[in-house]
């Protein structure tokens, strides 16, 4: 979500990439589902490891910003060209367990909080801004979500 978010809203200004801890091995069928009821691309999506993005030959990141609760605990790659890094912590919408309905919204809500802080991140003046000052604001779009969440 937060890859094809950035990508919408970023118009151009990031190299997007996405990849999880744990990957499942394919995109989450509601993913796909809300992406393409919201009427944004899921071409070229696909499920990975963050090692793939840790690995040698890959462009180094400027920024890495983990959103899934799970990842916050878990120690991360060492990433190549010392990134921005962040933790923005959002509920995994695929370990909801309820009927199908209450999962749909679920998965909805969990998009809409990814999209608010995606917005203030890609508004941020980045070329305005020092390294410290970007690492500052970047932490603090991750503490600025203060909708409530589902249980």
């Amino acid at each position: 979500m937060a890859e094809v978010l950035l990508n919408r809203w970023g118009a151009g200004r990031f190299r997007v990439f996405s990849a999880g801890s744990n990957p499942a091995g394919r995109i989450n069928p509601l993913t796909l589902d809300l992406l393409a009821r919201l009427g944004l691309p899921t071409e070229g999506l696909r499920s990975k490891s963050w090692d793939e993005l840790a690995s040698p030959g890959v462009p180094a990141m400027d920024f890495v910003i983990t959103v899934c609760d799970q990842a916050a605990g878990e120690v991360c790659p060492i990433w190549p060209g010392q990134p921005v890094t962040a933790h923005w912590s959002f509920p995994d919408p695929a370990a909801f367990v309820g009927p199908e309905a209450e999962e749909q919204a679920f998965f909805a809500d969990v998009f809409r909080q990814i999209e608010n802080q995606v917005k203030v991140f890609a508004a941020l003046p980045l070329e305005k801004l020092d390294r410290l000052a970007i690492q500052r604001k970047v932490r603090e779009i991750g503490a600025s979500e203060s909708a409530p969440r589902p249980a």
